[in-house]
């Protein structure tokens, strides 16, 4: 078949008037004009809001100026910094461990609207306090040279198994933001964790803690551990990370960022540090993983309340690595202090919802409580039983998963999602030219994860949060709205 360029391609097709139909046009070579190569509808990318109560719109591409996370149904008076929100964009972003791309973003976050500028009256203490409109925070991209989108307009031609590459080309035509892979990117997750920085810190005004912890890599399992000491060991994580983070002790801790400054002032640093990030990351203090362990009690690496597991899964996932190929694992999450009667009985099940973490790319099953695992088991088996103890319901077990008829019970909501291995690997791999239709063979050379696993913990535990809090706001009104109507009976 003839091979066409991309300005040709543009000018043979044109848009059909009434169907909006992408359609070659008459002058169009003839197995053009048959439809050989491309027929599809012209869509627009819309699937990038959630939430109906708590709203999260996410914007950007791994290799576009950045990314944006606008969140709308924020509370009003609260204080939100860029340091806070980075304490949880450094557990998700690149370059940071071996187990992670050696992309070097920094992952530095900046919040635009939403929060006061000054005091609304003179001394009123509001300067910087969320003030009840949309919360927006932009992740400028800082690590993105042009000796890699030269790898990638290499490489684009050729879709990559596994990856949305093809399908997105599908969808999107020619336009496809193909470079790093647009929105399809891991890199989109930061915005997902972002959002979901500001939604935990309402759920735990709330008394409500969403967690999350690595329970399988690359075929090791970690042994069963208390959701306590699980919640312990998280924390002792996150605050290893900080104390480590060459990003967050030398521009949040030093104040060379900070909230005092305007918008533009903390974009002229960011354009400084965009010339500075490997004379920041030298100044870095490796941790030493026996160090690590005896200070915080944790792995150096993952995040894994089993540091025996924790060690053999870093192996594991190394090993693999080394054959030039790619693994997968689990994530838990759980969410802990969460009232009895939260989520809808039909359409809006708070299980059904948790369904939604398949919105993270190469997520590929959910399950919540026992999961798969009650196809196995009798109905008493599988069945919580209850008693009543100093006054409360108590629970035998927790199969559900903390949620019956769509509806939470008081006891932890437990949800697993199972993470595929990276889909860009070393191995040659078949694939096909998606301009000419000849067949390829690709073997990758850009910049990715040797698991995706060690990374997007923080992206699960996020979203979670996200859909948790948008349902509690709908639980909270409802009781609201219960109780003036019934006049508290």
């Amino acid at each position: 078949m003839q091979k066409i360029s991309l300005r040709r391609m543009r000018e043979f097709y044109t848009y059909g008037s009434i169907s909006n139909d992408i359609r070659p046009r008459r002058d169009a070579p003839p197995d053009w004009r048959r439809g050989r190569m491309i027929e599809r509808r012209l869509d627009i990318m819309i699937g990038c809001s959630i939430g109906r109560n708590f709203q999260v719109t996410v914007g950007g591409g791994s290799y576009q100026e950045g990314l944006a996370s606008v969140m709308q149904g924020v509370p009003p008076g609260m204080l939100i910094t860029e340091q806070e929100i980075y304490s949880d964009l450094l557990l998700r972003k690149p370059g940071a461990d071996e187990l992670s791309s050696p992309r070097v973003e920094p992952d530095l976050p900046v919040i635009y609207t939403g929060v006061n500028a000054a005091d609304t009256i003179e001394g009123a203490g509001n300067k910087n306090l969320t003030n009840g409109t949309p919360l927006t925070v932009l992740i400028p991209n800082l690590d993105r040279h042009f000796i890699h989108i030269k790898q990638y307009q290499d490489t684009n031609r050729t879709p990559r198994p596994g990856h949305a590459s093809y399908a997105s080309f599908m969808k999107y035509g020619p336009a496809d933001d193909a470079i790093g892979a647009g929105i399809f990117s891991g890199r989109y997750t930061s915005t997902i964790v972002a959002a979901g920085h500001v939604a935990r810190r309402v759920l735990e005004a709330c008394g409500v803690r969403v967690f999350s912890y690595i329970k399988e890599a690359a075929g090791v399992k970690m042994k069963d551990v208390d959701l306590e000491t699980a919640w312990t060991a998280y924390n002792q994580y996150k605050k290893y990370r900080c104390d480590y983070d060459p990003f967050y002790q030398q521009i949040f801790v030093s104040g060379r960022i900070n909230p005092e400054q305007r918008f533009l002032e903390k974009m002229a640093i960011f354009a400084e540090i965009e010339n500075e990030i490997a004379e920041i990351r030298q100044r870095a203090v490796e941790p030493v993983p026996a160090e690590v362990r005896d200070k915080y009690g944790v792995h150096h690496v993952i995040n894994c309340p089993d540091l025996d597991a924790a060690e053999a899964m870093l192996d594991a996932c190394n090993a693999i690595t080394q054959t030039g190929d790619s693994s997968g694992g689990i994530v838990e999450i759980a969410a802990l202090g969460l009232p009895p009667g939260v989520g809808e009985p039909v359409f809006y099940k708070l299980d059904g919802e948790l369904g939604r973490l398949m919105s993270i790319g190469a997520v590929k099953a959910v399950e919540v409580g026992a999961g798969f695992a009650v196809k196995d088991m009798t109905g008493y088996q599988s069945n919580d039983r209850m008693r009543s103890a100093d006054g409360k319901i108590q629970f035998d077990s927790n199969n559900a998963g903390g949620i019956t008829g769509g509806l939470t019970t008081g006891q932890p909501v437990i949800a697993r999602i199972a993470v595929k291995p990276t889909p860009t690997i070393d191995k040659e791999q078949n694939t096909v030219d998606k301009y000419t239709m000849e067949n390829k063979t690709l073997s990758a050379i850009t910049r990715r994860d040797p698991t995706i696993v060690g990374r997007i913990w923080p992206v699960a535990e996020s979203l979670a949060a996200i859909l948790i809090l948008d349902h509690l706001f709908a639980h909270y009104g409802y009781c609201a709205l219960k109780d003036k109507v019934s006049g508290g009976k």
